[in-house]
């Protein structure tokens, strides 16, 4: 038997199959990670096997594969087929798209499994004569504890864990080690999994659906293998339990699901929501998991313990078997696309996995991206509507407050009047409230009155931000900071002021607008720990605070049932950016914030929320239709002016980023392949260049980043027939462009800084 497989190397040189003999002694399957000495100096190197051959022709002899690495494939033969995929559709090594599937400590063996050490009576042992032998002349126990831990043991009678026996017997690790030593005792061990949940979950009773949920439900079940379904429901429609349904008829048929949600920050209320339904079948995969517990639940996954899994972006790559359902909830946001090593788009490979499998697809979203509701119109994504919110709830009024009118009144507060009257209502009455802003620190950056120097990071060319908590001035893009200085460094003027505003900031005025106010603050700042965002959530939904305070963490899929009224504080901080998805983003945000409001029946009373938006440009359409929850019409006046202007996803941007400490090096790399790129796309499109929209090359909007100056080359081609011919094009002169400071090219990517 041979085995043709990859090594964990991920290197172009060696991004081929090499093949192996595999020993008589081995169990070696399509999918093992196995070990094999490679190279010349014959090192020991973890490797995956993608196929097996009983026969292979070479005129030398073939190494041997040395071991396996695990006593199971590691991989599912769909996986191998997905990351060949991947390798193709976004240009990298078939080893980077392998090790997407797994988590990243198992490469290395750098995480282990948890073996619990328990102990039990040595087989054959005349207890009697033991616990006799323990006992002093005068019958008193010559060790009290030894005695207690050996008759619990015998009381028990079978094996304990040693922390059992602490929690029992307080100090009881002395005793068993003496015990063990006598012979009276032996030890065992048996592997367990680390969980990530605590305690065991409270189960809960499906609620009967709605019409709209049930037509919902019936569609994706009657959909054909490799469907996908766009789910548009306006905020508290209900599509979690449509998700809920759905995933209980794939595990009816012997089938698994995976649960994506856009942010860490959701991941704790919807896997609660998960696990009241199936209980301990459903596993967690996000950043926050401690290393252990990452491996553990893809490890129950794998093993077919859990067949549900809810998680972030990568989650997408979890090891079920026969999946039957991915949910893409929030299909909307940006968080979806990688920016690493490959960066795939999550939609694209979930379509591409659910084809493989036979499963189904839904996208859910109140407001779903311009190229999703474009792919539905046209058919090739199947559109289920839900229009209405659960139990006759009313959609929230929506005011909006310009501020220019505001300031021109002579309010200087960042709360308008409107705004801090309906606070203090909120308070009083016992409801409670969520202010946005998608700014965090104290202020946007601080500048010097007397000469107008700004503070900006000595490695960035951004303005520090300022941290009023610790009085510091901060970096968001590489984390350098610096204590607040007395003096301007430029004049020595001692009058410094800060300007805009940060959720430090509003969390200062609120307190003193509402002295005895009780408030959260939910940001980076505050969500460093590992149970951060459950924690803060915990506590807001438990009533401990009146006001959440937060960036887009707050924005998104949060379900409180105490919330009436959302204020955004200030809505023009994503409206203005030098993207063309800017209004777009914008609208979404709106929309998703002013959808925590007025949730659930206020003491069986159906309340409307209220949600106010505090804005410069209250007549911009982002902002108006956000407030009429009319997203169709956005969508059709915003899909219009992409195609006149001919923004994706009617374009494709291509854009090549070069970085260097040398900033010359940086603008004469990218100035030659821009000048290559002409010529690329030219002879691939022939007497159809026309389609090249254009090529630009110069700084990147931030121009430095962490030391290093940043030049790109921007490609705008129009999306027709010979997209791919020419996509192809610049993948091959990207590969054979070989310059330090090269970072590769990126399509469509999530911004263009």
């Amino acid at each position: 038997m041979f085995a043709k497989l990859i090594v964990d190397i991920a290197n172009s040189n060696v991004d081929r199959l090499f093949t192996y003999s595999v020993p008589e002694e081995l169990d070696v399957r399509t999918g093992h990670r196995v070990l094999v000495p490679f190279g010349r100096s014959n090192k020991p190197t973890e490797a995956f096997v993608i196929e097996l051959c009983e026969e292979y022709e070479a005129d030398f002899s073939v190494k041997s594969v040395i071991r396996t690495m695990e006593p199971y494939p590691a991989l599912l033969p769909e996986q191998i087929e997905l990351a060949e995929w991947i390798a193709r559709a976004y240009h990298c090594t078939l080893c980077d798209a392998l090790r997407l599937m797994l988590p990243a400590q198992l490469r290395g063996s750098r995480v282990k499994e948890k073996t619990v050490r328990t102990v039990s009576i040595a087989p054959g042992a005349d207890c009697g004569q033991i616990k006799a032998g323990m006992l002093k002349k005068d019958g008193t126990p010559r060790s009290p504890k030894q005695t207690e831990v050996f008759e619990l043991l015998e009381k028990v009678g079978a094996p304990m864990s040693v922390a059992d026996l602490n929690a029992y017997i307080p100090g009881a690790g002395a005793a068993v080690a003496a015990l063990l030593k006598k012979g009276v005792i032996t030890e065992h061990g048996f592997v367990t999994f680390r969980s990530p949940f605590a305690g065991a979950p409270e189960r809960d009773v499906p609620p009967e659906l709605t019409p709209d949920q049930k037509r919902a439900v019936d569609s994706i079940e009657n959909g054909s293998a490799g469907d996908v379904f766009l789910l548009h429901g306006v905020t508290g429609s209900g599509k979690t339990e449509v998700y809920l349904n759905a995933i209980q008829k794939a595990l009816d048929e012997g089938g698994g699901a995976i649960v994506l949600v856009p942010e860490i920050s959701l991941t704790p209320q919807t896997t609660d929501r998960f696990r009241s339904r199936f209980g301990d079948t459903v596993a967690v995969m996000h950043s926050h998991l401690s290393v252990g517990e990452r491996y553990d639940e893809w490890r129950r996954l794998r093993l077919g313990k859990a067949r549900v899994v809810v998680g972030a972006r990568s989650a997408v790559f979890a090891p079920i078997e026969n999946l039957k359902l991915i949910v893409i909830d929030e299909e909307h946001e940006p968080t979806y696309k990688a920016e690493g090593t490959p960066p795939y788009s999550t939609d694209e490979v979930a379509i591409r996995r659910v084809r493989l499998t036979g499963g189904k697809l839904v996208l859910g979203s109140a407001t779903p991206q311009l190229i999703s509701y474009l792919r539905a119109e046209k058919g090739a994504y199947k559109l289920i509507e839900l229009p209405e919110r659960i139990n006759g709830i009313p959609m929230p009024e929506v005011e909006t407050v310009d501020l220019r009118s505001e300031f021109l009144s002579g309010n200087n507060s960042i709360f308008s009047r409107k705004l801090a009257d309906d606070l203090k209502k909120c308070v009083g009455s016992g409801e409670q409230a969520i202010l946005f802003l998608n700014r965090r620190g104290y202020s946007s950056h601080g500048e010097c009155r007397a000469c107008g120097f700004v503070f900006t990071c000595p490695h960035c060319d951004v303005a520090l931000t300022y941290h009023k908590f610790d009085d510091t001035l901060r970096c968001h893009y590489c984390g350098y900071s610096a204590r607040v200085p007395k003096k301007c460094p430029s004049c020595g003027s001692e009058y410094i002021k800060y300007s805009g505003v940060g959720t430090q900031q509003v969390e200062e005025q609120l307190k003193k607008l509402i002295p005895n106010v009780r408030c959260l603050r939910m940001d980076t700042d505050t969500t460093g720990g590992k149970t951060s965002h459950r924690d803060i959530l915990d506590a807001f939904v438990r009533g401990d605070a009146d006001v959440l305070i937060g960036t887009q963490m707050v924005a998104k899929g949060l379900d409180i049932p105490g919330v009436t009224l959302v204020g955004v504080v200030y809505a023009d901080a994503s409206l203005f950016h030098s993207d063309y998805r800017s209004g777009e983003r914008t609208f979404q945000l709106l929309t998703q914030v002013a959808g925590r409001a007025g949730r659930a029946l206020k003491g069986g009373e159906k309340r409307r929320g209220l949600v106010v938006i505090q804005t410069n440009a209250p007549n911009h359409r982002a902002v108006q239709l956000a407030a009429k929850h009319d997203y169709k019409s956005f969508y059709k006046l915003e899909i219009d002016d992409r195609l006149r202007t001919l923004f994706p996803p009617f374009s494709v941007f291509v854009r090549a980023l070069f970085e260097s400490e040398n900033e010359k090096h940086a603008a004469e790399n990218a100035a030659a392949f821009a000048e290559k790129a002409g010529a690329a796309l030219s002879d691939a499109l022939k007497e159809n260049d026309r389609e090249i929209l254009f090529i630009s090359n110069g700084p990147a909007p931030i121009k430095r980043r962490e030391n290093e100056y940043r030049y790109s080359v921007i490609i705008k081609l129009a999306r027709t027939k010979h997209t791919s011919s020419a996509i192809n094009a610049l993948w091959k002169l990207a590969d054979g462009f070989r310059v330090d400071g090269f970072r590769g090219i990126e399509i469509n990517p999530n911004d263009m800084l």
